[in-house]
């Protein structure tokens, strides 16, 4: 029995196993983005990316399936891949940051009154709202970004007021509105 074990689990050569580990978490690490992607409306460019993960998957799964009862660590190894990419995947796209937000900060009224001119200053849109906190006057920032600049964005409301509260949510349509020319927090 245990020599059996050791002959399937090295039987196939370390190129061929390693071969199938990237090709696999980078062809799940495709389909991650690209479902991600087509969520957010990027029709086009999802089915390009939906064309090669196909493409890798062909590849990859007729190898791990030919021998697959001589070779079960290909199998593991296409298993191990799949969570692999899965993961990566998931960072790719928060780096990449795709997409509008909108970012909502609750502030004591007059400090949120001299942060909202501070974030126009900076070419931001600010949009108030006038709201009762339950046992002060509270003022409601209303901020649209592209997701890239989300993190400096709160920064900057935190490093003015640290016991602000702060949402921010996904947003898959926005008409009208001011954006940033310059486009600042996008980079």
């Amino acid at each position: 029995m245990i020599e059996w074990l050791i002959k399937a689990f090295t039987a196939v050569s370390v190129l061929e196993l390693l071969f199938i580990m990237v090709a696999r978490i980078v062809e799940v690490s495709i389909g991650t983005l690209r479902v991600i992607l087509m969520n957010k409306g990027y029709r086009v460019i999802s089915s390009v990316l939906a064309f090669i993960e196909v493409l890798i998957w062909v590849i990859v799964a007729s190898n791990v399936l030919v021998g697959i009862s001589e070779n079960p660590i290909k199998v593991v190894v296409y298993s191990l891949a799949f969570a692999l990419g899965v993961y990566i995947g998931s960072i790719i796209e928060a780096k990449v940051a795709l997409g509008t937000i909108l970012i909502q900060a609750i502030l004591p009224y007059d400090k949120g009154l001299e942060i909202a001119a501070n974030l126009r200053e900076e070419g931001l849109g600010v949009t108030t709202l006038d709201a009762e906190g339950m046992n002060s006057k509270k003022i409601v920032l209303m901020i649209y970004s592209k997701r890239r600049g989300k993190e400096k964005i709160i920064s900057m409301i935190h490093a003015q007021e640290s016991t602000a509260v702060i949402v921010s949510n996904d947003l898959s349509t926005i008409q009208g509105g001011y954006i940033s020319p310059t486009r600042r927090y996008t980079k």
